[in-house]
Protein backbone atom coordinates (compact mmCIF):
# COMPACT_ATOMS: atom_id res chain seq x y z
CA UNK A 1 0.00 0.00 0.00
CA UNK A 2 1.38 3.28 -0.92
CA UNK A 3 1.96 5.93 1.62
CA UNK A 4 -0.67 8.56 2.37
CA UNK A 5 -0.98 11.89 0.26
CA UNK A 6 -0.68 15.14 1.48
CA UNK A 7 -4.53 15.68 1.68
CA UNK A 8 -4.87 11.96 3.90
CA UNK A 9 -2.11 13.34 5.76
CA UNK A 10 -3.79 16.25 6.69
CA UNK A 11 -6.96 14.51 7.21
CA UNK A 12 -5.38 12.52 9.88
CA UNK A 13 -3.74 15.13 11.26
CA UNK A 14 -6.65 16.46 11.64
CA UNK A 15 -8.94 13.93 12.91
CA UNK A 16 -6.13 13.36 15.33
CA UNK A 17 -6.32 16.56 17.08
CA UNK A 18 -10.20 16.52 17.41
CA UNK A 19 -10.91 15.86 21.02
CA UNK A 20 -13.72 13.56 21.43
CA UNK A 21 -16.46 12.64 19.03
CA UNK A 22 -17.88 15.99 18.89
CA UNK A 23 -15.31 17.13 17.87
CA UNK A 24 -14.62 14.31 15.35
CA UNK A 25 -18.09 14.72 14.30
CA UNK A 26 -18.10 18.82 13.82
CA UNK A 27 -14.78 18.28 11.98
CA UNK A 28 -16.58 15.39 9.93
CA UNK A 29 -19.12 17.97 8.72
CA UNK A 30 -16.70 20.43 7.91
CA UNK A 31 -15.04 18.26 5.67
CA UNK A 32 -18.78 16.88 3.83
CA UNK A 33 -18.73 20.89 2.28
CA UNK A 34 -15.41 20.02 0.94
CA UNK A 35 -16.97 17.10 -1.16
CA UNK A 36 -17.38 18.45 -4.83
CA UNK A 37 -21.03 16.68 -5.69
CA UNK A 38 -20.94 13.91 -8.86
CA UNK A 39 -22.58 16.55 -11.80
CA UNK A 40 -25.74 14.04 -12.23
CA UNK A 41 -26.69 11.47 -10.33
CA UNK A 42 -27.75 8.84 -12.73
CA UNK A 43 -28.97 5.86 -11.80
CA UNK A 44 -25.85 3.78 -13.22
CA UNK A 45 -23.91 5.66 -10.76
CA UNK A 46 -25.85 4.83 -7.56
CA UNK A 47 -24.29 2.59 -5.37
CA UNK A 48 -26.93 0.26 -3.84
CA UNK A 49 -26.26 -0.99 0.08
CA UNK A 50 -26.29 2.25 1.18
CA UNK A 51 -29.62 3.45 3.60
CA UNK A 52 -28.84 7.01 2.17
CA UNK A 53 -28.26 7.92 -1.64
CA UNK A 54 -25.05 7.60 -2.83
CA UNK A 55 -23.80 8.32 -6.08
CA UNK A 56 -19.84 7.55 -7.45
CA UNK A 57 -18.49 8.10 -10.48
CA UNK A 58 -14.70 7.32 -11.54
CA UNK A 59 -12.05 8.28 -13.87
CA UNK A 60 -8.47 6.61 -14.73
CA UNK A 61 -5.39 8.79 -15.51
CA UNK A 62 -2.47 5.81 -16.22
CA UNK A 63 -2.57 3.65 -13.61
CA UNK A 64 -4.36 5.86 -11.12
CA UNK A 65 -8.12 5.82 -10.23
CA UNK A 66 -9.90 8.64 -9.30
CA UNK A 67 -13.49 9.11 -7.84
CA UNK A 68 -16.46 11.60 -6.98
CA UNK A 69 -18.97 10.61 -4.88
CA UNK A 70 -21.99 12.49 -3.93
CA UNK A 71 -24.72 12.06 -0.96
CA UNK A 72 -28.54 13.06 0.51
CA UNK A 73 -26.83 12.69 3.80
CA UNK A 74 -24.57 15.75 4.96
CA UNK A 75 -23.01 12.86 7.47
CA UNK A 76 -22.14 10.67 4.87
CA UNK A 77 -20.85 13.28 2.89
CA UNK A 78 -17.99 14.15 5.28
CA UNK A 79 -17.37 10.23 5.21
CA UNK A 80 -17.21 10.07 1.61
CA UNK A 81 -15.00 13.20 1.68
CA UNK A 82 -12.36 11.46 3.83
CA UNK A 83 -12.69 8.14 2.01
CA UNK A 84 -11.54 10.26 -1.04
CA UNK A 85 -8.93 11.82 0.16
CA UNK A 86 -7.41 8.21 1.08
CA UNK A 87 -8.83 6.21 -2.09
CA UNK A 88 -7.68 8.94 -4.90
CA UNK A 89 -4.54 8.22 -6.92
CA UNK A 90 -4.56 4.48 -5.78
CA UNK A 91 -3.76 1.78 -8.10
CA UNK A 92 -6.23 -0.93 -8.87
CA UNK A 93 -3.50 -2.88 -7.19
CA UNK A 94 -4.10 -0.63 -3.68
CA UNK A 95 -7.79 0.11 -3.92
CA UNK A 96 -8.04 -4.11 -4.14
CA UNK A 97 -6.26 -3.90 -0.33
CA UNK A 98 -7.54 -0.60 0.94
CA UNK A 99 -8.89 -1.24 4.33
CA UNK A 100 -11.62 1.46 4.79
CA UNK A 101 -12.23 0.52 8.67
CA UNK A 102 -8.32 0.81 9.58
CA UNK A 103 -8.53 4.19 8.09
CA UNK A 104 -11.98 5.14 9.83
CA UNK A 105 -10.11 3.71 12.98
CA UNK A 106 -7.33 6.22 12.34
CA UNK A 107 -9.40 8.82 12.11
CA UNK A 108 -11.10 8.26 15.43
CA UNK A 109 -14.58 7.45 13.47
CA UNK A 110 -14.63 3.93 13.34
CA UNK A 111 -16.46 3.20 16.42
CA UNK A 112 -18.83 5.31 16.40
CA UNK A 113 -20.25 4.20 12.70
CA UNK A 114 -23.42 2.40 12.91
CA UNK A 115 -23.69 -1.32 11.45
CA UNK A 116 -25.88 0.20 8.36
CA UNK A 117 -23.75 3.20 7.73
CA UNK A 118 -20.14 0.62 7.97
CA UNK A 119 -21.92 -1.61 5.58
CA UNK A 120 -22.75 1.25 3.28
CA UNK A 121 -18.95 2.82 2.90
CA UNK A 122 -18.10 -1.33 2.44
CA UNK A 123 -20.64 -0.79 -0.61
CA UNK A 124 -18.90 2.09 -1.69
CA UNK A 125 -15.02 1.02 -1.67
CA UNK A 126 -17.16 -2.60 -3.65
CA UNK A 127 -18.37 -0.08 -5.99
CA UNK A 128 -14.93 1.34 -6.60
CA UNK A 129 -13.07 -1.57 -6.69
CA UNK A 130 -15.57 -2.51 -9.58
CA UNK A 131 -15.04 0.54 -11.39
CA UNK A 132 -11.57 0.74 -11.25
CA UNK A 133 -11.61 -3.05 -12.21
CA UNK A 134 -14.08 -2.35 -15.79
Amino acid sequence: MTGLTTEAQAALDAFSSANGWEARSRLLLQWATRLPDVETRRDEDRVYGCESQVWVTHKQDGEQHFFRAGSDSRILRGLLAVLLVRANGLTREELAVLDIHDWLGQLGLERQLSASRGNGLRAVVERMRTLAEA
